[in-house]
């Protein structure tokens, strides 16, 4: 086969213990998913879930033990960060059930959803599109996965960053809105799931904005920690 260019090289993400890697499809983000955090956007009560997309190129992958390093984005004065439960997908479905979405999540990692606010309320406004706010580059950094047989308290797990040594944001993951299984079912209502798609499922309260400079020290108990610099 004869290609117009170089293909671009699959976009990975390590599991922890095997030596595998996941390849990624597709990232799907979850708006508005903690009471809190809707609160603090303006928004109450609990609506009906929906979704945004990031290219999986917008990925920066931190392997274990590693701080990853992104750049501060053209174009806005006000990045934020949002703590995310990710959830990857190791068997593909549509209509799947909140029953049956167990069997369907190969993993879990922790993510930050890196945002331009600015730019994304300038669009909310407008009522256009958020990808200038959301799907930038590197506006979605990731640490290893963990096999979900390793975590099966992770409905439960405590979600946090921290900045400068100081918690921005701190949560549970049991305060989703959506839980995981609900999020699924909704997801695959509309789009028809594939392994390797990953699932940001919302951020707590607390997001706010990061400098040059500045480290987000993250972490979900049973997955690990985060760290990503500013640079």
């Amino acid at each position: 086969m004869s290609f117009t260019h170089t293909p671009p090289a699959p976009v990975t993400i390590p599991v922890k213990g095997t030596g595998q890697q996941f390849p990624v499809h597709r990232i799907y983000c979850v708006g508005r998913n903690y009471v809190e955090h809707a609160k603090e956007m303006g928004y109450t009560g609990r609506e009906a879930p929906f979704f945004f997309l990031k290219p999986a190129d917008a990925l920066v992958v931190v392997p274990e033990g590693s701080t990853g390093r992104m750049a501060y984005p053209t174009l806005t004065q006000n990045l934020h960060h949002e703590i995310e439960l990710v959830v990857a997908i190791g068997v593909g479905g549509k209509n799947i059930l909140a029953a049956d979405a167990a069997r369907h999540i190969y993993g879990y990692a922790v993510g930050l959803d890196m945002t331009r606010r600015d730019l994304q309320n300038d669009m909310k406004k407008q009522g256009r599109p958020w990808c200038i706010g959301k799907a930038f580059d590197e506006s979605a950094p990731i640490g290893p996965l963990t096999p979900a047989a390793q975590v099966p308290q992770i409905n439960t797990a405590e979600i946090y960053v921290q900045v400068a040594g100081q918690d921005r944001q701190r949560s549970t993951i049991d305060k989703l809105i959506w839980n995981v299984a609900e999020t699924i079912e909704h997801l695959s209502a509309a789009w028809e799931l594939q392994p390797g798609d990953l699932i940001f499922t919302g951020t707590p309260e607390g997001v706010a904005a990061v400098v040059s400079g500045d480290t987000m020290e993250c972490g979900i108990t049973g997955l690990g920690t985060l760290s990503v610099k500013v640079a």
